[in-house]
């Protein structure tokens, strides 16, 4: 935690970097702003965190049926997880997480300042992250949730804890996804680092306190001193990768010309055994997927059935029907929206419902890529 003051021009910035689970980062925003007396207060979030982080109904609205048809599923779960490793180490330190960023508002309110949100619309900065993760990093980040948070954890010594509290525990955690994910780590970090630095050079006020995660302070610094464009980090960008359209469009186009060659070559019982091979790989790695993440029989059914269709389809996934499916059998109710913020062991996770239904979704996509990745060097072998 640390107060840096910077001179630009007329404008006077005073960057206060927090912990979000520290009760001192609390007391520095309150003695801060009471100290600088500035024109205006502003905190690093959005107006729907804002909304949320007040209400204390983070996930209530929750629309898991939007989730999984829009594919966002990786990124849910990977916010939620990050969310309750937040929850949980502010159990240990006895403070709500985010009650310096309330506390901010709090004073700016008794004081009569302009309160202003630096941070970019947390829905844009999602679809966005998504618009630009590949496949590949999809599933190492899966495999990184499934290996590293979702395993028993060493219980926290006074030490760590004391380490913990100057640091801004949701920044740490996205550089240690970094290696896995630097992607996810370049537009949750570095880009909303540029818009809060943007927002605050923005500002009308001439003296502004602006309350931020102390992870993200350096990289504010550096973009205070250039002014930036904005509307490049507001676009979600529609085309995906070129990996991911060749993917998309080739995996069927190899599928078909196979099926084709096997038929003018040995006929039509080879093209169907080939059909045949496709159908029963995919499918069963498939349901694989949704057995692991305990799936309801008739999702595990779901999923075996997709899979060799909405393979060879460039905007299905598997994981949608077998999610959908699992939604219609075990439908959330209000405790799973409820408890989504106190998630804190593997059990707990497949317990709720909620999340229950995105592991569903997530690890049948990932069945059946594994059997696509399978099944074309398979059926390749038959024919040579």
């Amino acid at each position: 935690m640390t107060v840096e003051k910077i001179k630009l021009g007329e404008k006077q910035v005073i960057l206060v970097g927090t912990a979000h689970i520290s009760d001192k980062s609390v007391e520095l925003v309150r003695k801060t702003i009471e100290e600088e007396q500035p024109d205006s207060v502003g905190i690093e979030l959005d107006y729907q965190r804002f909304r949320q982080l007040k209400s204390g109904k983070k996930w209530g609205e929750t629309d898991v049926s939007h989730i999984v048809k829009s594919g966002q599923t990786y990124l849910f779960l990977i916010n939620l997880m990050l969310s309750n490793m937040q929850r949980k180490l502010g159990k240990e330190f006895g403070i709500k997480p985010g009650a310096e960023m309330l506390e901010a508002f709090k004073i700016a309110e008794e004081k009569g300042l302009v309160v202003e949100l630096l941070d970019r619309n947390v829905q844009i900065t999602l679809k966005r992250a998504l618009a630009f993760t590949g496949l590949r990093e999809k599933i190492k980040i899966l495999m990184h949730i499934v290996s590293g948070f979702f395993s028993e954890q060493e219980k926290l010594t006074k030490e760590r804890i004391e380490e913990l509290k100057t640091q801004d525990v949701m920044t740490e955690l996205m550089k240690e996804l970094s290696d896995t994910a630097p992607t996810i780590k370049k537009v949750l970090v570095d880009e909303r680092d540029l818009f809060i630095a943007n927002r605050i050079l923005e500002s009308k006020s001439k003296k502004i306190v602006a309350v931020v995660g102390a992870g993200h302070l350096e990289g504010i610094k550096k973009a205070l001193n250039q002014k930036i464009d904005l509307k490049p980090l507001m676009i979600v960008p529609k085309k995906k990768s070129i990996l991911g359209t060749i993917l998309k469009f080739g995996i069927p186009a190899v599928f078909i010309a196979f099926i084709v060659y096997a038929f003018y070559d040995k006929g039509i019982n080879a093209s169907f055994e080939l059909i045949l091979v496709w159908f029963f790989i995919t499918g069963i790695f498939s349901a694989l997927g949704a057995l692991l993440a305990r799936a309801h029989p008739v999702s595990i059914l779901v999923a075996f059935l997709a899979a060799p269709f909405t393979t060879l389809h460039p905007a299905l996934a598997a994981g949608w029907f077998a999610g959908a499916a699992e939604i219609k059998f075990n439908s959330p109710k209000v405790k799973d929206f409820e408890s989504l913020n106190q998630l804190d062991s593997i059990g707990s996770w497949y317990s709720n419902r909620v999340t229950k239904i995105l592991i569903v979704t997530a690890l049948t996509n990932l069945g059946a890529t594994i059997g696509v990745i399978i099944a074309l060097p398979y059926i390749l072998s038959i024919l040579a």
